[in-house]
């Protein structure tokens, strides 16, 4: 069975439209940025997002490519295609851009957005975030926010896989 179409997501943006976007906003707005794999959305994602969202005046969340996601969590993953993934995550009104990536971290994305703020999860410290010194050398800042607890895409996988048995 193919897959459905889906409709097109104008929050998708590609690197080159993304700066051309921010260009006119940045004098003016707070650009905050964080990225990840969003694979299977819950509400420790949700809450994140949220947070991020409202520390900045425009939210540009990095969205690992499905190749991308294959290398980092491995060959079962993506559960949900990037196109779903973008798709889903656009729905959120505390996104306000999305550009995919390809590559293993971000940094080539968080140099090309040069957020004022770049946001990471609680499992991430403060030191250990790429594109750190990027944002700092800017003169911006670096979060790592506390996650929801109880809230993992892995055990959620988990969950779902003993419901199989």
């Amino acid at each position: 069975m193919s897959p459905l179409r889906l409709p097109a997501n104008p929050k998708l943006r590609s690197r080159s439209e993304i700066i051309a976007v921010l260009a006119p906003l940045r004098p003016v707005s707070s650009i905050v940025f964080t990225n990840g794999c969003y694979d299977i959305l819950h509400p420790g994602h949700v809450d994140l997002l949220q947070r991020a969202r409202s520390m900045g005046d425009v939210l540009v969340l990095g969205l690992n490519s499905d190749e991308s996601v294959r290398r980092l969590k491995g060959p079962t993953r993506p559960v949900n295609r990037l196109a779903e993934r973008a798709f889903v995550l656009a729905g959120l009104e505390c996104v306000d851009y999305i550009v995919s990536f390809d590559e293993d971290t971000p940094l080539e994305l968080i140099k090309a957005v040069q957020p004022k703020m770049l946001i990471k999860g609680g499992d991430w410290s403060v030191e250990n975030i790429v594109g750190r010194d990027v944002v700092e050398a800017a003169g911006g800042s670096v979060h790592s926010l506390p996650l929801l607890p109880g809230y993992s895409t892995t055990g959620l996988i988990r969950r779902l896989c003993q419901l199989g048995e």
